[in-house]
């Protein structure tokens, strides 16, 4: 993943007629994220805190171009928006709704590789860039600007580690929440490897949860090809077997995938672990 994505200038929002769409339409707005339209396909002509509303992205297109798309669009047609977006070929697709069933998003994966979009999410919070993009609904009164990339299957987690870094003075780059489904777009490699050719990005925090195999990947390709510092942290240590907690990713079927296993494979590996998510802000040395 390249990071001029992440800065591209002109972002729509689908699903902007809804109340998420129009409540974080307004917030991203305010943040200074140059939202120049909207989609819903009952609505065109309407205006959402000034941002026109257009029927689809191809009406919208017909009057100027779109770098990013942030969807809202409940999780039934969430599908159709996503491959709208993919169709009028978007380059950063960053889709926030929950609860996408896995066989669309298998769907969705066929499609992205035959195209030129990159999708974020689904089931995330988004993606900050502090002082620029707010793409989704990741707080930015959080976030100081600086040089940590941070990377995060968890939402909250995301919150608590942004503030816990601001408040000891650490600023970050580039913030990107890319959730916690069993398959999703964009995963931690993809995020590892743009903060390591982003010479703006001094360190690295990880933040992982039990399930799935995506920690134990990002651990090897962090050995093999990242040189700055990797902080992580998984949770779920206390997690018992067989119950989801949280997202659908988020459940623990083998020893292989618990957060202990997965902590001590990433230290393994040359990441500096910690225990909890305090411990992992305080672990940050600012470079």
């Amino acid at each position: 993943m390249n990071s001029s994505l992440l800065t591209g200038k002109n972002v729509i929002i689908q699903g902007i007629t809804g109340a998420h769409g129009r409540f974080h339409a307004s917030a991203m707005k305010a943040n200074g994220t140059n939202v120049i339209g909207g989609t819903s396909p009952n609505k065109s002509g309407e205006l959402v805190d000034g941002i026109p509303v257009f029927g689809s992205i191809d009406e919208l297109q017909d009057e100027i171009s779109v770098d990013i798309s942030v969807i809202f669009v409940p999780p039934a047609f969430a599908k159709d928006a996503i491959l709208e977006a993919i169709t009028a070929t978007i380059p950063l697709i960053v889709c926030i709704t929950e609860g996408i069933p896995i066989h669309d998003m298998l769907q969705i994966n066929q499609q992205l590789q035959k195209g030129s979009s990159r999708l974020v999410g689904p089931n995330c919070p988004g993606i900050l860039v502090p002082g620029g993009n707010k793409l989704g609904i990741i707080p930015a009164h959080l976030s100081l600007p600086g040089s940590v990339g941070v990377v995060s299957r968890s939402g909250t987690l995301t919150y608590e580690a942004m503030d816990g870094l601001t408040r000891r003075g650490i600023g970050q780059k580039y913030i990107v929440g890319i959730g916690g489904d069993r398959i999703a777009g964009t995963n931690f490699t993809d995020c590892l490897q743009m903060f390591q050719d982003d010479p703006d990005v001094t360190n690295i925090v990880m933040i992982g949860e039990i399930g799935g195999s995506s920690e134990i990947q990002a651990a090897d390709y962090i050995k093999e090809h990242i040189k700055k510092p990797v902080y992580a942290y998984i949770t779920g240590h206390h997690a018992p077997e067989g119950v989801q907690l949280g997202h659908a990713g988020a459940i623990l079927k083998s020893a292989d995938e618990s957060a202990a296993a997965k902590t001590q494979y990433l230290e393994n590996r040359g990441v500096i672990v910690a225990k909890t998510i305090t411990n992992l802000v305080t672990l940050v040395v600012e470079k």
